[in-house]
């Protein structure tokens, strides 16, 4: 009896002990993902890390949110594992594979990262500029062997003296002093568990190995405890510095970066910071440079309206100081990846870190060059160039120079390199082959804009060169309604303009911004490459209604917003290519106000809607406003906000043509 009684309460304590255990565990999770959720990736993984050792927690879940909170803070390879542990217990997240490609990349895993991509491709993801990013990254893997077979003649060094277990980078040549950005403040970032970076200099030794010795702090007045700064740019004459600051923890995520300048005074002492206006409140803005003369500032952004992640910019500053709108540098530099640390050089060549073009690793560096209008980017190779993070090159003369790496074989986390060119030509080289060329043409389809689509013969097409202003081809389709092909030239926009009778006139845009092939992918002297256009017309029938996407209004108000400019601009292009086309132009609302509330305000926006039109040289006689409130749902009943959206519609239909 009491041996039983003893083995019951032993029971009863395992029992105990488990749920005590598992409710932990449960905690620490939940702790996790709201440490993720925060963008304080590395109490996350802490937090990830003790729920693991409950076997109550949803494996597949758990593994994931530790391989994105190694790879947000930039640890790949730390990353790898966990995105294949998720993998293995069944996750269902979109982008897993994808991410898991990368962390194999970074890793030299070539192979094992081609066959994740392409399985990720298969699974056809919703994400288009992930989608577009994954297949071009595909084609790399591919011809990964070519790419690792170019080589500079430059020899690399690790700055030892310099470098320590944390980060180092985004070195930068002033006078006989080194600035960079490092790890070394006393307060932690809980992004990486890291020191918060600061903005510190050394001075030049005679050699590399000299260079580092007792670096000081740069500026006391530049120099927030709280925050991270660093990748300082320095106008021609050394006393106006752009630099970046943020990741103060005020907005959600780690998005709060933002530029910021600084000027030397007399007396030798740097000025207190002031944000830059064209920083974007809403964007992550870093990494600026000066061009050589020192009127042109270079930055990278993540801000709307780019190419993909994060995008170079440019913006020219006058004799007072002031900074012009910044413009993205196009898509010929800019990918669905990543671009960041542009610098000129003296000779007006463009170096900067992508992991958007091909490469052999996470960010390789590049340089691009501009001839006759186009624009050509190659990567520099080996030994600039691993399967790790190289970024941020800088030159110091015309034969050596700095950059960044977190490769293997560092004394920590990002690592400052020295390169200098082995065999000292008067401008380091990289390797090449027989040059390989490709002609580009266009072709394309014209059908009707119905189910099922069918092929509209008797259209006029015209091709025509944005810049010039005229045709480059004109043709009638035939029977199977297809056109071309016609040559194009790099880095040119081009319109495809259709009309046919009985059909409203469209215009299609095609760019050969970033269509360029890179010729590592090139395998003939001579490459033929032929885009495809499909141009879909729409009947121009009397009564028939068109909703136009993506025109919202601020709550309660009916100005129109930026985002609805571009597209009402859309409508602008419409009217203008059919003259003979009247409109009416209507807005709607859901039900979630009185009656004649939602009529006036419907009026109020559809009117100015039309106004915007008319300021944009259309006849008001062509156009009529019409609110019509919520007496027309498209979604009666409507619970969910998305079906409330699909009620809260602007609308144009045709009344005469």
């Amino acid at each position: 009896m009491k041996i039983s009684t003893s083995i019951s309460l032993l029971v009863a304590l395992c029992v105990v002990a488990g749920l005590v255990s598992c409710n932990s565990a449960m905690q620490a999770y939940k702790k996790g993902v709201r440490h993720f959720e925060a963008g304080e990736y590395n109490p996350a993984i802490e937090n990830f890390r003790k729920a693991a050792t409950a076997g109550d927690i949803d494996a597949a879940r758990l593994n994931y949110y530790t391989a994105e909170s190694y790879r947000l803070s930039n640890r790949f390879t730390e990353a790898a594992p966990f995105y294949q542990k998720a993998i293995d217990a069944g996750s269902t997240e979109a982008d897993a594979r994808m991410h898991y490609a990368y962390a194999l990349k970074t890793q030299g895993q070539y192979a094992e990262a081609l066959q994740q991509l392409e399985k990720y491709v298969q699974s056809k993801p919703t994400n288009k500029t992930n989608l577009e990013k994954a297949r071009r990254e595909v084609e790399t893997l591919r011809v990964i062997d070519a790419l690792a077979r170019n080589k500079t003649n430059f020899q690399v060094r690790n700055i030892g003296n310099l470098n320590s277990p944390g980060a180092e980078f985004a070195p930068v040549v002033r006078g006989e002093e080194l600035i960079f950005t490092a790890s070394r403040k006393d307060k932690i970032y809980k992004n990486n568990g890291l020191p918060m970076l600061g903005l510190y200099k050394t001075k030049l030794g005679q050699t590399p190995d000299e260079t580092g010795n007792a670096p000081q702090l740069f500026s006391n007045n530049v120099f927030l405890a709280e925050a991270n700064e660093g990748t300082p740019a320095f106008s021609k004459d050394g006393k106006t510095m752009v630099f970046a600051r943020g990741n103060t923890g005020k907005r959600k995520g780690g998005a709060d970066v933002d530029l910021f300048i600084s000027r030397q005074g007399t007396d030798g002492n740097w000025t207190q910071p002031q944000l830059l206006p064209i920083s974007d409140s809403l964007a992550w803005d870093g990494s600026p440079a000066f061009s050589a003369d020192g009127r042109t500032l270079y930055f990278a952004s993540n801000r709307a309206g780019g190419a993909g992640g994060i995008d170079l910019y440019r913006t020219n500053m006058d004799a007072s100081g002031r900074f012009s709108r910044p413009v993205n540098m196009g898509r010929d530099i800019n990918t669905p990846g990543d671009e960041m640390f542009p610098y000129v050089a003296e000779d007006g060549k463009l170096y900067f870190a992508s992991d958007g073009h091909p490469g052999l690793g996470k960010l390789d560096i590049f340089v691009a060059t501009r001839s006759q209008g186009i624009i050509r980017v190659e990567n520099l190779g080996q030994p600039i160039n691993s399967p790790a993070d190289d970024f941020g090159l800088v030159f110091a003369d015309k034969e050596s120079g700095y950059f960044a790496s977190n490769r293997q074989g560092g004394k920590g986390d990002d690592d400052i390199y020295f390169f200098g060119s082995s065999v000292a030509p008067e401008t380091p080289t990289i390797a090449q082959n027989a040059p390989k060329t490709v002609r580009y043409f266009l072709a394309g389809t014209v059908q009707a804009n119905e189910t099922p689509a069918t092929p509209l013969d008797s259209a006029r097409v015209r091709i025509l060169d944005e810049a010039a202003g005229t045709p480059i081809a004109e043709v009638t389709t035939g029977q199977q309604g297809t056109f071309g092909k016609y040559p194009l030239q790099e880095g040119k926009d081009y319109t495809v303009l259709v009309e046919r009778k009985g059909y409203l006139t469209r215009r299609v845009p095609f760019t050969m911004q970033g269509r360029s092939i890179p010729e590592v992918f090139l395998t003939k002297p001579q490459t033929d490459t032929t885009f495809n256009v499909d141009v879909l017309l729409d009947r121009a029938t009397l009564n028939r209604t068109f909703v136009l996407e993506n025109i919202y209004y601020d709550l309660d108000k009916y100005n129109i917003r930026p985002d609805a400019a571009e597209e009402l601009d859309k409508l602008v292009t419409i009217l203008k290519d059919n003259p003979t086309l009247k409109i009416e132009l209507s807005s709607h609302t859901d039900v979630r106000a009185p009656d004649a509330y939602n009529m006036r305000l419907s009026q109020n926006r559809a009117k100015a809607a039309v106004d915007y039109i008319v300021s944009r040289g259309i006849d008001p006689e062509r156009l009529v406003a019409k609110g019509y409130g919520e007496t027309q749902l498209v979604v009666k009943n409507a619970q969910t906000e998305e079906e409330h959206q699909r009620n809260r519609r602007t609308e144009f239909k045709i009344l005469s043509y």
